[in-house]
């Protein structure tokens, strides 16, 4: 081969890296663009929204961040990190009381979804919908109760398994390369039910809990009811198998865990070497017959106990409690369902309360998200014992300006509809004169000058105004947008905004109904740079960007230069080789 054709099989080597490359940093990310970069259209004079409007049907309190959503009814929480956001998800309370209304009893049979919300910072979070297993997995007779876990394979994808309880009767999955999304249904049947080959005196094989250890070996803990010889106390019903390399199948006996007074929400964790397995105990008085050196749980609490060998019954250990009912911590009494997830460094626990139903003052036990930090000593791999609360948790990260932002990335709302046909970019929709929506944590520059000219900009659509306030739906109007575009969105943006620095809570209030916006940012330049000629969007991409869409960009070109600097040595290298022949 001559050095022309060596030198084109080197290029063509350096394009197929980098195209490998610059996807592995992409993929998964919501879809947002620079705004400042958009053909924008500058805001017209418009009138004032009258204070008197601003609606106050809110079921969420400025004062706390939990249930996470102040819309949506949802349970038994699962989670996954996938390129630096957490994806939540859980059982859709949602659809039962849509189809069965708010004043009856949940009992669940409508449910055959799961919800999907996402953040970065912990307080903020996106609604991206539905994900719809009874038209993925027509077979089952619902969608409960979801486990989720993912890892790089060797096509260089990240693939995610989510585990679903299909009602009491067993445990069935679906997949995908995309935390959104689509998803598949690789077996077209369950993966364990109660008559599964190898499988006994397991009556109920649901509320899974998957875990792939150190070694990425996959593990699935599930089971509920009274085995054929089990008591109150040691039902027998708990199970653990190690699953197959494709994590659809499995790679070993089933094997009880020794969960005393179980009642269900299985769930796996592995910390430190550790195996970790939690689950809910029953309503009864466990002080009665207690055979454990720790404090007795209280009812239906969450209860943990850990190993270093999952596949042997007599080395688990029982640790007590770590997570207490509801009821027992000022709120209401429910079932439990938590799960456990370090996040940015801290440790988290999800669950579920009766919060947001209780605000709406409705009757059915329709159930809703919240999350709160818990301490884990991962040197001892020990829990301490905690409740759940209405204040929540603290911001993980500020939430940056400068950058774009979803419209229906928020903290709450006040008359908001949601439209979820494109999961990665859902819109928040104002339902009426005076709706708004919140955002927390926001962080201005200090460094902003009377030289600066900052500027908001949004795609919007619909036929009104949108005006930013400052703490509060009618605190003080930092900027405002009019606009007459019901049928597209269109790039809109005003100029003088207010000055402002610190950090702020932003509220969106929208004039009318059927507004949306859904993309929105500031975008901040020098009155020197301005004259220079250079333009608003050069100038906003000297901004420091604390996400993580910028730091992928730098991976990106980083990859870029190395592939460059490789395919320049190469041929530099095959050159040498030439002359010396």
């Amino acid at each position: 081969m001559n050095t022309a054709k060596r030198l084109t099989a080197v290029i063509f080597s350096a394009l197929v890296m980098l195209s490998n490359i610059i996807p592995a940093f992409a993929e998964g990310e919501l879809e947002v663009k620079d705004l400042t970069k958009a053909e924008l259209v500058e805001t017209a004079p418009g009138t004032a929204i009258d204070n008197s409007i601003i609606s106050s049907k809110t079921y969420k309190s400025a004062l706390y961040n939990n249930p996470i959503s102040s819309e949506v009814f949802c349970a038994d929480p699962t989670a996954v990190e996938y390129n630096g956001r957490l994806y939540v998800y859980g059982t859709n309370d949602h659809q039962q009381c849509r189809e069965k209304g708010e004043d009856k009893d949940n009992t669940y049979e409508k449910i055959k979804s799961l919800v999907v919300f996402s953040t970065d910072d912990m307080v903020n979070w996106v609604y991206h919908g539905e994900i719809n297993v009874g038209e993925i997995a027509p077979w089952i007779m619902n969608s409960w109760a979801p486990t989720i876990t993912s890892r790089v394979e060797e096509d260089g994808l990240t693939h995610f398994y989510l585990y679903f309880s299909n009602n009491g009767t067993g445990t069935g999955v679906i997949t995908s390369t995309d935390p959104l999304g689509p998803w598949e249904d690789p077996l077209g049947k369950a993966l364990v039910q109660y008559d599964t080959e190898g499988l006994t005196d397991c009556p109920n094989p649901f509320d899974p809990g998957v875990v792939i250890d150190d070694n990425g070996v996959g593990w699935l803990s599930f089971g509920a009811g009274k085995a054929k010889d089990g008591t109150d106390y040691m039902p027998g019903s708990a199970r653990i198998v190690k699953l197959g390399k494709d994590m659809i199948s499995f790679d070993s006996d089933f094997t009880e865990i020794p969960a005393p007074y179980l009642f269900e929400a299985s769930e796996l964790n592995y910390i430190n070497g550790t195996y970790v397995y939690t689950y809910n105990c029953d309503w009864s008085d466990h002080t009665e017959k207690w055979d454990y050196d720790c404090p007795a749980p209280s009812m239906c609490s969450m209860v943990y106990m850990t190993t270093k060998t999952p596949l042997d019954p007599e080395s688990w250990e029982m640790k007590g409690e770590c997570f207490q009912n509801p009821g027992l911590s000022g709120l209401e009494y429910s079932n439990n369902h938590t799960h456990m997830h370090k996040y940015k460094g801290k440790w988290y626990m999800f669950y579920h309360t009766l919060l947001l139903k209780k605000s709406m003052k409705i009757n059915g036990g329709y159930r809703s998200l919240g999350v709160d930090e818990i301490n884990v000593d991962e040197e001892k791999v020990t829990i301490e014992p905690t409740g759940g609360t209405k204040e929540g948790v603290s911001a993980a990260d500020g939430l940056d300006p400068y950058t774009a932002h979803l419209g229906a990335e928020l903290c709450s709302t006040a008359e908001i509809t949601y439209d979820c046909t494109d999961m990665n970019t859902p819109l928040a929709v104002s339902d009426g004169a005076g709706s708004w929506t919140n955002v927390k944590n926001v962080v201005f520059s200090d460094s902003d000058t009377e030289q600066d000219e900052l500027r908001f900009i949004a795609e919007v659509k619909g036929s009104g105004r949108i005006e930013v306030r400052l703490g509060a739906a009618d605190g003080e109007l930092l900027t405002s947008l009019d606009f007459d575009s019901p049928d597209s969105f269109t790039d809109v943006f005003s100029k003088g905004v207010s000055s402002v620095s610190g950090t702020k809570d932003l509220y969106f209030v929208y004039s009318d109904k059927d507004i949306a916006m859904k993309l929105w940012q500031f975008d901040r330049a020098k009155a020197e740079e301005q004259e220079e000629g250079e333009s608003l969007s050069e100038s906003s991409s000297k901004t420091d960007d604390t996400k993580g869409r910028n730091t992928n960009t730098a991976a990106i070109a980083a990859g870029a230069l190395a592939v460059a600097a490789l395919a320049v040595g190469t041929a530099v290298s095959l050159k040498k080789k030439r002359s010396h022949k």
